[in-house]
Parts: structure tokens; sequence; C-alpha cells
């Protein structure tokens, strides 16, 4: 079993690209769920569903995120009354926030409902919640304190991140097979999802970050970060924010003492000194997932890096 740190849509097409490798009951995810929030009295888990739509390849391929071919009347027709629609949650999809938070009315833990919504996609990679208590991703951003959506989705990332925290990540605790599924790893892989965003709420879990520490098993991640841009932002805003330089080398600084090697993309081969000089190996390859064969071409490096043989 390989077990993967992810969160959204970085996380999303690592996991798609490993699906296609190898045999889905190899995988286990652990997914970010500091982005979740309520709106229009739902609860929303934005990673856990974009992973669960796109290994079900039901996702919107332009968007990478919410269901292919959705449509948002229900909001046009909310709008009338004067309800602020900015956090998008198309027809189809309002499906999924309804029976999630009519399972959490009826107490039944996050754990076990994100198994569910995956079950019923037929999706076979175990997805996990990096916990079943709440944490919120608060960040300072322009000198004022926002829930992630609300900076990311709604001001649309103007400023760079000055300070973050995990409301409630003190108190948390791993969700339920969290921390067998790390202890249990032939090897652990950090998707290229945003280092501060996505993959440091579940750090910041209580007993999580430690795990990893310790393990005696490859340790791999995948920057993010080609040609000095995000993938996908907010990273970039956030690595600059918090004082570290807006590249692969920057990302091996934020992971240090967590990971071995670092998989960089081929237009940052000029860095792999300094990714090395950071704590990792760096192993240089095609990390843009375009089409079907670079997904593949990324998957099989990713686990030759971890001696994992597919």
């Amino acid at each position: 079993m390989i077990t993967v740190l992810c969160g959204g849509v970085g996380g999303s097409r690592l996991l798609l690209s490993l699906a296609a490798v190898l045999p889905a009951e190899r995988i286990t995810a652990i997914v970010n769920t500091g982005d979740d929030d309520w709106f229009h009295g739902l609860y929303v888990s934005p990673d856990p569903d974009i992973i669960t739509y796109a290994l079900a390849g039901e996702v919107d391929p332009e968007r990478g995120w919410g269901l292919r071919g959705d449509t948002f009347r229900w909001l046009e027709s909310l709008r009338r009354f004067g309800h602020d629609t900015w956090f998008q949650i198309g027809d189809r999809d309002l499906a999924t926030h309804l029976h999630r938070t009519r399972l959490m009315g009826d107490g039944v833990p996050l754990s076990e409902i994100i198994a569910d919504i995956a079950h019923a996609f037929g999706v076979g990679v175990r997805l996990l919640p990096m916990s079943d208590d709440r944490v919120r991703t608060i960040v300072t951003s322009g000198g004022e304190d926002l829930p992630f959506q609300e900076y990311l989705v709604h001001r649309h990332a103007p400023d760079n991140v000055t300070q973050i925290r995990f409301d409630g990540a003190d108190a948390a605790r791993a969700a339920p097979g969290v921390l067998a599924a790390i202890a249990a790893a032939e090897a652990i892989i950090i998707a290229p999802s945003n280092p501060i965003g996505s993959i440091g709420p579940i750090l910041a879990v209580p007993g999580i970050r430690d795990a990893i520490a310790a393990a005696a098993v490859p340790r791999v991640a995948v920057s993010p970060i080609v040609g000095g841009r995000s993938l996908q932002p907010p990273a970039a805003e956030m690595l600059r924010g918090l004082g570290f330089p807006v590249d692969a080398p920057g990302v091996a600084r934020v992971y240090a003492g967590l990971i071995d090697a670092l998989v960089i993309d081929e237009s940052d081969a000029a860095d792999a000194a300094r990714v090395e000089a950071a704590g990792a190996r760096p192993l240089i390859s095609r990390t843009l997932m375009r089409d079907d064969a670079s997904r593949r071409a990324l998957a099989l490096a990713v686990l030759a890096a971890a001696r994992v043989t597919p």
C-alpha cells in the first residue's frame, strides 16, 4: 500500500495518475479538510469531493472541480432572493452536499461519510479525511483574517498570505485509519498540492507529522511549483508571504525532515543542487499532467523514486 497526502486539484490529478498504474486497493489517500465550510446551510468538503469526482471520471475537466457538464440553475434562483452565491455549487453537485449534511445531522462521522460518497461514485481508492474533527484554515491577508474559501474563491487571492493558522487542529485527532495507513505504507507520497494551504492542515493534526517524520519507508513529494509559478493558486502567495522562495527549493524547505526526495519539473533542473541542500534528493521529470501519457509517465517516475513496483 502507498499512502498519499493530498488536497484539491493537484492531489486529484496525481491520484488519478497513480490509479492508472496501480490497483486502486493499493492506494490510500489522506485528504485535507481544512477548506471545509458551510454554504447555504450545507456542509461542503471541497477537496474530498474534487478527488472523488476525479477518480470517478466525473470531474469537470476545464475547472478541475465540480461535476462534468453541471448547471447552476438553483444558484441563479437563489440569487433572486439576495443571497451571496460566490461559492459555486452545481445542480448535480448539490446532491452530494445535501447527502453529506443529512448524514452529519444524524451523527455520522466525516470519515464514514467520505467513504460512503466514494463508494456511491464507484471509487476504489481508500479516501480518509485528515480528521473527523473540525479544523479550519484561516489566512491573514491584506490585514484581514479570512477563511480559506473566502480568500481564494471570493477574493481570488489578491494578496500574499502573511500568516496562517489551523483553528481546531491542536484539539483534533487523526481520523480512524490515518495513522495506521502511514505506519503500514510501503511508501509515503505528498501530492503536488499547496504545501501550506492543503498539506499544512494535514500535518497540523497531532500525530500525523511525527508519524511521517519517523517513517522508515521512502517518502517522496512532487513539487507544485514549476518555473517559479504555482500550478494552482494560491500556493505561490502562501509560500512568498510566509518567507519561502517560490521555487522547488522552497518546497523542499517546507517539507524538511518529512521527505527523502522531491520530484521537480525538467524546467527546474538548474535548482537541483539547491533542492539537495534543502535536504531532499532531487528527481527530475515532467510534472505537468496534461494527458494520459504524461500522467502515466509522472506516476511511474514517482513510484520509481519511492521504490514501489507497479
